[in-house]
């Protein structure tokens, strides 16, 4: 009898390839779990002056310098600005 030496003993290669494919599933995730733990702990926060500029301000402040130098009217600068900022 196959099954009277105890259960699961008669699963042979698939038993085999199954253990083997779950102890890739788990180094993989205790190593990702250690990449993923290590990044979050050594990310810089934002207390620490590493924010981005909002999204346009830059755009916003060469509009500021055209409009300083007369190239363009008030009317063109309010609306770009309001272009820019929706």
């Amino acid at each position: 009898m196959m099954w009277a030496h105890g259960y699961g003993m008669g699963l042979g290669w698939i038993g085999m390839l199954f253990g083997g494919l779950m102890m890739l599933v788990f180094w993989g995730g205790l190593i990702a779990l250690a990449f993923f733990a290590g990044r979050a702990l050594l990310r810089p926060g934002p207390d620490q002056g590493h924010t981005l500029p909002p999204a346009g301000s830059k755009a916003v402040d060469i509009l500021k310098e055209r409009y300083a130098r007369g190239e363009i009217t008030k009317e063109q600068f309010e609306e770009m600005k309001r272009d820019l900022l929706t």
